[in-house]
């Protein structure tokens, strides 16, 4: 995919002046990290925020160059964030909650290749890693909730027959809901290396694995609460009783 500008903020894209590639890439912003050197390219993470008519749009606005991953279907390489926009769209097409795109562009000329790839800031959530520091100030209703919505969003990816790759507890963001309290709302984002279930038991438990590897405050009960939501069962089933023995040795 050369181009995707979501038409919702073309508007406001084009209204800043930003509505194409090369003032996009322009933008002198400082990097919210160290830069990206892996694979011998480069790519940092600005956050750019845009005036409006109400409050202030806050988007990341990632860009790369020659920063290139390899598959079987691409040899030569493409850039990293393709793949990862790609991926939004699938995630779109399959209704699995993820973090949307507001604007994709790659550039391939002089023997650089580069690519920017905005997304919409996601304000009104906090990644898991921040409720789970909060985690024993919680009520109970909402530790039980935030437990319910994360294993529902695993249930749900691995249902369409995706993997997340990169499933850190810090790539799923909850956001409170006013009306419905008991049901946070919950997706992804990072989805760089997201891909189809291949070995489904094996991928899946390794996502848990990754997502679990630091919530040192969740206890048995808490996973076997967890397991139950993610695999549709009872918590006393053997299924669930299976999955625990499998996943609670790497988590300790």
């Amino acid at each position: 995919m050369k181009k995707f500008v979501a038409p919702q903020y073309h508007p406001l894209l084009k209204q800043h002046g930003l509505d194409d590639f090369e003032a996009l890439w322009a933008l002198d912003l400082t990097p919210v990290d160290a830069p990206n050197l892996e694979r011998g390219g480069h790519s940092e993470v600005v956050v750019l925020t845009l005036e409006t008519s109400g409050a202030p749009q806050r988007f990341f606005l990632k860009r790369q160059t020659n920063h290139l991953g390899r598959s079987l279907h691409r040899p030569l390489g493409e850039p990293t964030f393709a793949r990862e926009m790609r991926n939004i769209r699938t995630f779109e097409r399959l209704e699995i909650p993820a973090l949307s795109a507001a604007w994709y562009g790659e550039h391939h000329r002089n023997g650089d290749w580069r690519a920017i790839l905005m997304t919409p800031a996601l304000d009104e959530y906090r990644d898991m890693m921040q409720w789970h520091q909060q985690w024993a100030s919680l009520p109970l209703a909402t530790r039980d909730a935030v437990i319910d919505s994360c294993a529902s969003l695993l249930r749900r990816l691995h249902q369409r027959r995706w993997r997340h790759g990169s499933l850190y507890a810090k790539h799923v963001f909850l956001r409170p809901e006013q009306s419905r309290p008991e049901a946070p709302e919950a997706r992804f984002i990072d989805l760089e290396k997201s891909r189809p279930l291949i070995n489904g038991r094996r991928e899946r438990l390794r996502d848990l694995e990754l997502f679990g590897r630091r919530l040192s405050q969740w206890d048995d009960e808490t996973w076997r609460r967890f397991l139950a939501r993610y695999l549709a069962s009872s918590s006393d089933s053997r299924i669930v009783g299976n999955w625990l023995q499998r996943l609670l040795p790497k988590l300790r």
